[in-house]
């Protein structure tokens, strides 16, 4: 007897593999945003504690590494939208390839972002009024997170 991925799953072999793809868009991206995250808020607390008046702006440096795994959780809905009980094991792993490019994006560059947006908090701790400019650079990083997102949606609409 041959091994074979419907032989694992039987007749919903390509629901399930649709579905561990739609866990992996949601969780690794969502992953690596809750450490990126985490990290930056911790800077924002050390921050805070020293400047309070600066909580508002030091929350927007720590909110900006979460939009990946809101990438992730977006693709993570579109596939889950497009899976159907009777879907071929084709199917199935195409959707779960899909769901890589937004994952690693998410996961790698989550905390690569969190990274600057700390440096970010060390200049708006330096010199308030220059505070744009360490969003700036950490929004550049997000370019990455896009582009994995972007990635990810072509796979699955077109």
């Amino acid at each position: 007897m041959e091994f074979s991925i419907e032989y694992l799953f039987g007749p919903q072999s390509g629901w399930i593999l649709g579905a561990i793809g739609m866990a992996i868009a949601v969780f690794v991206a969502g992953a690596g945003s809750a450490i990126a995250v985490g990290r930056a808020g911790e800077a924002a607390a050390a921050l805070t504690r020293e400047k309070p008046e600066l909580f508002g702006q030091a929350l927007v440096l720590q909110l900006l590494p979460a939009t990946q795994g809101l990438y992730g959780f977006v693709i993570g809905l579109i596939i889950l939208l497009q899976l159907t009980p009777d879907m071929s094991a084709a199917e199935g792993w195409y959707l779960l390839a899909a769901s890589i490019p937004v994952a690693f994006a998410g996961y790698t560059s989550a905390p690569s972002q969190a990274r600057a947006s700390i440096a970010g908090m060390q200049i708006l701790a330096q010199r308030p009024e220059n505070a744009t400019q360490g969003i700036v650079f950490s929004a550049m990083v997000e370019t990455y997170a896009i582009l994995g997102f972007v990635g990810s949606l072509l796979m699955i609409v077109l």
